[in-house]
C-alpha cells in the first residue's frame, strides 16, 4: 500500500490504482472534494457533503445484510453493536486509510496545513462520500464489491478485542450493579479550530473520575472515557 505521506493523487490516477467501475471522474471528483477546497476554488461546484449523507445510508444498510448473513447465530442487540462498530467513525477513517484516501482528497491550504489527509472525522466523511459516488455510478452490486472485503477483514479483531461493545453501556451495568448512581460525562476541555476540534471528557460517579478520553466530537470523547474506565476496572482486556 502506498505511503500516506506521498505527493498529491489526482481522482484518476486514485480510481486507476483502485481499480474502481467510475468511467468518469465528476461523482468521484466531487466525493474527494471538501469543503474547504470549495471555499478556496470558486471554479469547484459542489463538495462532498450530499454524497456522505447518501454513503452514510448505503453502509448502514450493506453492513446490516452483511452481519445478518455472516452471523445467522447472533441476535439483534449483538447484531446492531456490532454494525455500530463496523460503521463507527474511527473504523470507516481506518478503511480510507487502508486504501491511502488521503493525497487524493481535495483540500484547502489551511485544511491541509492542519492535517487534514489524515484526520479521522474527515477520512471518514470522504469515505462515505466514495460509497455514495460509487452507488450513483455503478450501483448496488460494484459498491457491495468494494466494502464487503474491508468489512470481512476487521469483523475478527473487532470481535475479539470486544470493539463492538458499547463502553459507556457497560460502565452504565457496573455503576448499577454496584448500587451507584448513574454514570456523568463533564466536558474538561475543548481544543482546536471548528474544523478540527479536540475534546476532552472525564467519566464520573459521584465526582469521582473512574477515565478520560479524547475524541473529535464529545460523544467519541465520553466513548473513550468509558473505555478507560471499564479498562481500569478490569472489565474489558
Amino acid at each position: 500500500m502506498p505511503s500516506k505521506h506521498n505527493k498529491p493523487e489526482s481522482p484518476r490516477e486514485f480510481i486507476t490504482r483502485l481499480s474502481l467501475a467510475f468511467k468518469d471522474d465528476f461523482l468521484l471528483t466531487r466525493a474527494l472534494t471538501h469543503r474547504s477546497y470549495l471555499n478556496e476554488n470558486k471554479s469547484a461546484l459542489e463538495d462532498n457533503e450530499r454524497l456522505e449523507f447518501l454513503g452514510d445510508a448505503i453502509l448502514d444498510f450493506m453492513v446490516a445484510e452483511w452481519t445478518y448473513h455472516k452471523f445467522p447465530e447472533k441476535p439483534e442487540g449483538a447484531l446492531t453493536r456490532l454494525r455500530a462498530a463496523l460503521v463507527h467513525t474511527e473504523q470507516l477513517a481506518n478503511f480510507a486509510r487502508l486504501i491511502n484516501m488521503g493525497p487524493a482528497l481535495r483540500l484547502g491550504r489551511g485544511e491541509i496545513r492542519a492535517g487534514g489527509r489524515d484526520r479521522s472525522a474527515l477520512l471518514c466523511d470522504a469515505f462515505e462520500a466514495l460509497v455514495g459516488a460509487l452507488y450513483l455510478h455503478a450501483g448496488i452490486e460494484a459498491t457491495k464489491e468494494f466494502v464487503y472485503p474491508l468489512v470481512e477483514n476487521v469483523v475478527e479483531d473487532i470481535l475479539i478485542n470486544h470493539f463492538d461493545e458499547d463502553p459507556k453501556s457497560g460502565f452504565q451495568e457496573w455503576a448499577q450493579a454496584q448500587g451507584f448512581p448513574s454514570p456523568s460525562y463533564v466536558t474538561v476541555s475543548e481544543s482546536g479550530p471548528d474544523h478540527a476540534k479536540v475534546f476532552e471528557m472525564e467519566a464520573r460517579i459521584d465526582g469521582k473520575v473512574f477515565g478520560r478520553g479524547f475524541g473529535s466530537s464529545k460523544q467519541n470523547a465520553e466513548k473513550e472515557a468509558a473505555k478507560q474506565a471499564i479498562q481500569k476496572l478490569g472489565l474489558l482486556d
